[in-house]
């Protein structure tokens, strides 16, 4: 902690393959930006957050040539194709020491700073976790405090942070009239948002 204020890094999750979407869907373009654009803004448009992490993957050099990464830590993933944890293990490690790290995701265009913020500004001694939900559903914004973070290391295959939670303290926040917990994963499904 600096000054007495906790340290809240960011990290966003853009190392999938596209699969369903057929190829690399950071880069769709939605309203004049790449996908994973309007996720990153998101996340550098929250005074405070620091460092914010980029996890590429699959497309790798297509994702840095068509977003602007100049504001973000950009690592590789050389194990992507695992799964989500071998991102979530690159992206936290990438963030160094901080208290607490919010876990984005590049296919949500929707999320705002808004919502970033609200998931930090909720972070207290009685939650290890703080996960947005859209009526009552789990999404992301998630932020992790220090003893998720700690067990980040453990997690392998194709899931995310959530196996972590059993015996910790989550805090839910409806964030349903914020914003839309939209993700992108087919073509169709860009072109319902357009």
């Amino acid at each position: 902690m600096a000054d007495g204020l906790p340290r809240v890094g960011c990290v966003l999750l853009a190392a999938g393959a596209g699969r369903r979407f057929g190829g690399p869907k950071q880069i769709a373009q939605w309203r004049g930006a790449p996908l994973l654009q309007w996720a990153l803004n998101a996340a550098i448009g929250v005074t405070g957050v620091d460092p914010v992490v980029v996890v590429l993957g699959a497309h790798r050099d297509e994702v840095q040539g068509a977003v602007d990464l100049s504001r973000a830590t950009v690592v590789y993933a050389p194990d992507w194709q695992e799964g989500q944890a071998a991102s979530l293990r690159a992206g936290i490690a990438a963030l160094g020491p901080v208290d607490a790290a919010v876990v984005l995701l590049a296919d949500m265009p929707f999320v705002t700073s808004q919502v970033v913020a609200g998931v930090i500004e909720r972070h207290n001694a009685r939650c290890d976790v703080v996960r947005a939900v859209y009526n009552g559903q789990p999404s992301h914004p998630v932020l992790l405090g220090s003893k998720p973070l700690a067990r980040v290391p453990e997690l392998v295959g194709d899931v995310g942070a959530r196996v972590l939670f059993a015996k910790l303290r989550v805090c839910n926040w409806d964030v349903g009239d914020l914003c839309d917990a939209t993700d992108i994963d087919t073509r169709t499904q860009l072109e319902a948002i357009a």
